[in-house]
């Protein structure tokens, strides 16, 4: 059987789309009718949004990965074959666009190929390491359980990523209301209250004199820096596509002193929890650090483990080989080293995991907890000059008067 997506008209002559299984389209057709529905289009699922992603044809989310791996992991543990899992899944989606995925996937299943070939032809919607965690699982015989690994995993990444998004959203509002208010009051406030000053032609005191300057300065050239900060952004943008360059910008970010510690905190736990459930899956080590090694978004880090995996492929420890990048935290480094020494190196992976998770919680709480003290002091000390420069003119006439 194979997937159509189907345009038709039903009894009240309302547009009706969806996805349906069908031998050919002129079962589709007559499976339509069947269902009082007029057939205007029938045409089979594609793979070419896999190879050609586009701005209107997207893959899975990571919500919608997650929620589509936890379904599969529970139908194939509950003993139901891959291609009725597959169906299965299918039918509880209201998305037309993960149900086409899914029926497209198992009808190649159908036709003999293996889930992580038929998931191959979809490379938008599952990653490298989603696909060969689960060859690892059909290899192994274990699919169920490692498609119940990779739903923790899933859903642990998500979470993860969520948390983040979180705790950058309310510094990103804090700054850009700040920007704002201050724009605003030497744009619009400033100007009026200080020319009454103005105009008596007294001497301002020189704190006045430079919120003169900051108003005027907002006023004649506040659009232009905005437009030009937003010209820089996209510029530097489109030279980071260059590998030279981002592989420098990368590196220099790195040795800041705060945000430096930082990335490396969020790649390095990153590395490890996907690491740890490849390992986990049945994926041997050397193959697990070239697909780890891809989630790592800072392109300096990602060329030192993939040194390091190269030094593994020749026979040296993994221990060693990630030392020798100098990126990874000593704690991770003496679990990773217990569990080659033990024989346990999943388990020590999973833990050195679940610690780094732990670790980069701890930071993002206490960068967050620091940052909205600091930002009111910052606002408040702004509100002070302001008002200190408007005041000081104020208290001098009343100087003069008295």
């Amino acid at each position: 059987m194979a997937a159509f997506e189907f345009l038709a008209l039903d009894e009240q002559g309302r547009q009706r789309k969806g996805v349906l299984e069908a031998d050919s389209s002129r079962q589709a057709r007559q499976l339509l009718r069947e269902r009082q529905l007029v057939p205007l289009d029938v045409k089979p699922t594609t793979t070419r949004a896999a190879h050609k992603p586009s701005l209107f044809s997207r893959g899975l989310s990571a919500a919608e990965l997650a929620l589509v791996t936890r379904q599969l992991a529970t139908l194939i543990q509950a003993s139901l074959p891959v291609e009725e899992a597959l169906r299965a899944a299918a039918a509880q989606s209201k998305e037309r666009r993960i149900k086409s995925i899914l029926l497209a996937i198992r009808s190649r299943v159908l036709e003999g190929h293996g889930l992580a070939a038929s998931l191959a032809e979809y490379r938008s919607s599952f990653p490298d390491l989603f696909r060969a965690t689960v060859a690892a699982g059909e290899h192994a015989g274990h699919l169920g359980t490692v498609l119940e690994q990779l739903a923790d995993y899933t859903e642990q990444q998500q979470a993860s990523r969520q948390r983040i998004q979180m705790a950058l959203i309310y510094p990103s509002i804090l700054i850009c209301v700040s920007i704002l208010i201050i724009g605003f009051l030497l744009g619009s406030v400033v100007p009026d209250i200080v020319k009454v000053f103005v105009n008596t032609k007294q001497e301002l005191p020189w704190l006045t004199q430079a919120l003169l300057c900051s108003s005027e300065a907002v006023r004649k050239y506040g659009v232009l820096t905005v437009l030009s900060l937003l010209l820089l952004f996209l510029g530097g943008r489109s030279l980071l596509k260059k590998e030279k360059v981002k592989h420098e910008f990368h590196g220099l970010m790195l040795k800041l002193p705060l945000v430096g510690s930082l990335i490396r905190a969020v790649n390095t736990a990153r590395f490890a929890s996907t690491l740890s459930i490849l390992s986990r899956s049945g994926v041997p080590l050397v193959e697990a650090l070239a697909i780890a090694a891809e989630v790592i978004g800072n392109v300096r880090i990602r060329g030192r483990v993939i040194q390091a995996s190269q030094k593994v492929r020749e026979g040296g420890s993994l221990t060693r080989a990630l030392e020798a990048t100098e990126e990874f935290p000593p704690m991770m480094m003496h679990m990773i080293a217990s569990g080659e020494r033990s024989g346990d190196l999943d388990g020590m992976l999973a833990r050195s995991a679940l610690n780094q998770e732990n670790d980069l919680k701890t930071k993002f709480t206490m960068l967050v907890g620091l940052f909205e003290p600091f930002m009111l002091i910052f606002m408040g000390g702004v509100v002070l000059l302001i008002v200190l420069a408007i005041l000081q003119p104020i208290l001098s006439l009343n100087q003069l008067v008295g």
